[in-house]
């Protein structure tokens, strides 16, 4: 049976590059980073070195990249910090995040009585920056939290703008960049954001491995305690082959990017014209422009076609998805589309369809053949 696989938002397919350099590593660079035999020392070199990749691409300090284990925990990390650490009186987010940073946002303010506010959201998914700006005129200490690239519609955030904002009412401002690290050019240096995070896996590098980066002199403190790993924010002896593979993926992943997106947006191009010649009561959750690997769509289907559609897609050997893979044992409808949908359109079918280099015109083929006999 043929196999597509469209849920590159949820995760993606590792590199062959990739997978060679953490068996490479594995193999030959197995001590432990702390050690200071030689053994440990070349751990230690590779983790340094990758310190020092990531940071050119993404314009910043080596000093200001730590390791995770991906997003939520750094997304974890930085919230809870802020609060319990940097005396942060009040979040401002939406009801469009991640939960990665929407529970812990909510864990926060049932522990510590904390003010949170969500800003709105406009028809097309995006944040309201003017809305933002008025909630942001007291005087509360306070930090901003919105993700750059939303994982179920793409819809963009203005990264450079929502900065500007932030700074000028001098208020914190972290931002999850889970969806764009990789897949689009961040320059920490133009766009001073205080805190982003990355998972590796969003950029065909392995899973349970990220990093946060954290501005200069912000003040943050521990999430977990006992070594002195990670100048000491972050406890733990460094899975050196993940870190290694994550590097390898984000070096590939800038060193093509101008290739792979160009291939991508075609891609997603060729997706909407079919849809237009198939399906012409179709409609997207958000704009043509979002981000171009990822697009969300409303089926011109009868509602009892919800419940089966991924079973039946995934028949054909088609895997997409209804929104965050998090999520996806959850009933409910997707929390980021019930702030953008009437409610008789929550009851329509919807997918989010998210793309790779990997994918070609031919999956889009097989995916329309196999909606049209649905």
């Amino acid at each position: 049976m043929k196999k597509v696989y469209l849920d590159n938002a949820s995760t993606t397919a590792m590199r062959p590059e990739v997978i060679q350099e953490m068996t490479k590593v594995m193999a030959e660079d197995f001590g432990n980073p702390s050690s200071t035999h030689s053994f440990g020392r070349n751990g230690k070199m590779i983790l340094e070195l990758s310190r020092k990749s990531i940071a050119k691409y993404l314009n910043c300090s080596a000093q200001e990249i730590i390791f995770t284990s991906g997003g939520t925990e750094a997304d974890n990390w930085i919230l809870r910090s802020a609060v319990e650490d940097l005396k942060v009186e009040r979040i401002i987010t939406s009801k469009i995040e991640h939960h990665a940073v929407l529970y812990t946002t909510l864990a926060l303010q049932s522990d510590y009585n904390i003010q949170v506010d969500y800003v709105n959201i406009n028809s097309d998914g995006t944040i309201d920056l003017t809305h933002l700006s008025n909630l942001l005129s007291d005087e509360k200490k306070t930090i901003v939290s919105l993700m750059h690239v939303n994982n179920e519609t793409g819809t963009v955030l203005d990264l450079d703008r929502v900065t500007t904002i932030c700074k000028q009412y001098n208020v914190l401002f972290h931002s999850d960049t889970v969806q764009s690290v990789g897949k689009t050019e961040i320059d920490l240096q133009k766009t001073p954001v205080d805190f982003i995070v990355a998972s590796a896996h969003k950029f065909h590098g392995p899973k349970g491995v990220g990093f946060a980066f954290v501005r200069k002199n912000t003040g943050l403190q521990p999430l977990i305690f006992g070594g002195e790993q990670e100048k000491g924010l972050r406890a733990g002896t460094e899975a050196v082959h993940q870190i290694a593979g994550m590097v390898k993926a984000l070096a590939l992943s800038y060193e093509n990017l101008d290739q792979d997106r160009k291939y991508i947006t075609d891609l997603k191009m060729y997706l909407i014209e079919e849809f237009e010649i198939h399906f012409p009561g179709f409609r997207i959750n958000g704009k043509k422009e979002d981000f171009y690997n990822i697009i969300n769509i409303i089926l011109p289907f009868s509602s009892d076609k919800t419940s089966m559609l991924l079973f039946s897609l995934d028949m054909k050997g088609i895997a997409v998805s209804r929104g965050s893979a998090c999520q996806s044992g959850s009933i409910k409808p997707s929390h980021v589309l019930k702030e953008m949908l009437s409610e008789n359109d929550l009851k329509l079918p919807n997918l989010r369809i998210s793309f790779s280099h990997y994918n070609t015109k031919e999956d889009i083929d097989w995916l329309i053949e196999s909606l049209k006999n649905i």
